[in-house]
């Protein structure tokens, strides 16, 4: 018989379901929730078809996956990248549910994406393009059934193009249809800064368990946009050093610090870190061997690989990007005695900011942003605290013992609701 997961096949799902087995076993999971587990509750494949500015039409593919529904509506990002395909959206929908359920959230795992180059296409050929995907997949999204978000390639005019879509489909304005929109529309003070500022967080407590302060400490950032770009702000603020900056096209080095105020005000104006005056210049690649207290990869997935693990100088890597470190690197980080903050735990402040947006928009009352950031650092402090008492007490890695706190929940939730019919 064919094996079903061949449908989902890619790297990112072959290390989801790794983490999973390997998990199951540690926690002696029930085989018949392990099996479901495995898989997402369903899958949506959609073809979508854009007049192009040139007036030809040129059609795209684009998913929507769901995969669990065991603690409520599915959540999860939308992602537009040339890259898209079944698998590479089907495991972060599955990491999404270990997330949700590891910080408490009310909601299973979901992703979406469209095969595309957005760099490529104009912003009415995006507007085109985020329209019919949103028609093509309205039997499968909604503020009780699964809420959208922005991710890799998509912003809040993204979202707003969704939620008006949506919305014009149902007769009347349907804020809680998908989160991270602007504010003027329902969105939610503190989202856009939400998961640079959670990481930020998870920083603080690593370096309370380690006996360190953040103050002081050299820090290295691959990635310069809403996630890297926040944390780096953040962690100067605090008074680390930003020893190293990246983005996709190049990075800067100076081990005596960067302004990052005059950084902003650069890329502001060039487009890129590249050329920042008084700083070395590094690929975006290189940047991460060097020498740094905290590594913080907040670009893509696959970064720190079984390849360059043995050359990462850091102390903490705290993954900002989902699956910045393939399971190899994980192997032999450990073996060094890195300590890595995993994406579930150190990225989660954007899910849980979309959770308080989506609580909002329902109640049609908003929360003063200083409500919103004591709330996320609430989550995120409880979260991070019961990951490492567990890490302790069973003698493992931040992140194994990350996915047991996760798995564990959803699994609960399968077990008391039972299998339908």
């Amino acid at each position: 018989m064919t094996d079903p997961r061949a449908e989902f096949e890619s790297d990112l799902y072959r290390t989801a379901i790794g983490q999973l087995d390997q998990v199951a076993t540690r926690l002696n999971l029930d085989p018949d929730i392990h099996e479901r587990l495995r898989f997402p509750r369903r899958a949506l494949v959609v073809s979508i078809p854009v007049r192009m500015d040139n007036g030809k039409t040129e059609v795209f593919i684009g998913y929507r996956v769901h995969h669990n529904t065991a603690l409520g509506p599915t959540k999860g990002g939308l992602r537009y990248a040339p890259d898209v395909n079944l698998g590479e959206v089907t495991a972060p929908a599955m990491l999404m549910s270990w997330k949700c359920a590891l910080m408490g959230l009310p909601y299973g795992g979901a992703k979406g994406g469209v095969r595309c180059v957005p760099r490529d296409l104009s912003r009415t050929e995006l507007e085109h393009l985020t329209r019919r995907y949103t028609a093509e997949i309205m039997l499968v999204i909604g503020p009780d059934l699964d809420i959208p978000a922005p991710d890799l390639g998509t912003d809040e005019t993204t979202m707003a193009w969704m939620m008006d879509t949506y919305s014009m489909t149902q007769g009347r304005t349907v804020p809680g249809v998908v989160t991270g929109k602007p504010l003027i529309i329902g969105g939610s003070a503190g989202r856009r800064e939400a998961t640079g500022r959670g990481i930020v967080y998870a920083l603080y407590q690593a370096a309370r368990f380690l006996g360190q302060e953040l103050r002081g400490r050299t820090v290295v950032v691959q990635g310069f946009g809403n996630v890297g770009g926040v944390a780096a702000r953040l962690l100067w603020r605090e008074g680390a050093i930003i020893a190293g900056v990246a983005d996709f096209k190049g990075g800067v080095w100076n081990p005596n610090g960067i302004d990052v105020g005059q950084l902003e005000r650069h890329v502001a104006e060039a487009g890129s870190v590249v050329g920042f005056p008084g700083a070395d210049a590094v690929s975006n690649v290189d940047i991460l061997e060097r020498p740094c207290d905290i590594l913080l990869p907040a670009a893509i997935g696959s970064q720190i690989r079984g390849d360059n693990a043995e050359r990462i100088k850091a102390n903490v890597v705290a993954e900002g990007a989902n699956g910045p470190t393939t399971p190899e690197a994980d192997v032999i980080l450990r073996e060094r005695g890195v300590t890595v903050i995993p994406d579930v735990l150190a990225n989660a402040g954007g899910v849980v900011v979309s959770y308080f947006e989506w609580v909002q928009g329902l109640q049609y009352y908003f929360w003063r942003e200083s409500e919103i950031t004591s709330r996320l650092q609430e989550v995120m402090t409880r979260a991070f605290n019961r990951v490492w008492a567990l890490a302790q007490k069973e003698g493992t890695d931040l992140r194994t013992a990350a996915l047991m706190e996760g798995i564990r929940r959803v699994s609960e939730g399968y077990k008391i609701r039972g299998l339908y019919p």
